[in-house]
């Protein structure tokens, strides 16, 4: 089992930066991939990134590519995901996620094992 806390979260204008973080606590995190997603009001929760346990290798969805960058320490147990030039559409609360396995490359919300609550983004425009 392994929790996970979600924060850095806020209100930012059009084209500004956040960085959120996620702290994990329980088993050993090194052996989890881990995991962004998010998700807007009326909208399905969608995957935004996700890296593998040695934070060698990760996977964007289109929309972020060359905006955000997902990242990992392992020595502090926590993952982060750097969000530069944000749009209004970047809008969402954003959910930490982890789950054992090889693969890093995992887009459907039901093949991730653990969440955190979320931390709301807002970017105005």
């Amino acid at each position: 089992q392994v929790q996970l806390v979600e924060s850095g979260g806020g209100l930012v204008q059009a084209g500004g930066s956040l960085r959120l973080s996620c702290a994990a606590s329980g088993r050993t995190f090194r052996s989890y991939v881990m995991g962004w997603f998010r998700q807007a009001p009326g909208k399905e929760r969608e995957f935004v990134a996700s890296i593998d346990w040695r934070g060698g290798n990760t996977y964007y969805t289109d929309s972020v590519k060359g905006r955000f960058t997902i990242s990992r320490d392992n020595a502090k147990n926590t993952v982060y995901l750097q969000m530069n030039s944000l749009k209004p559409e970047d809008t969402a609360i954003y959910y930490c996620a982890a789950r054992d396995g090889p693969s890093w490359i995992l887009k459907r919300v039901s093949e991730w094992a653990y969440w955190g609550q979320g931390t709301q983004v807002t970017v105005s425009s």
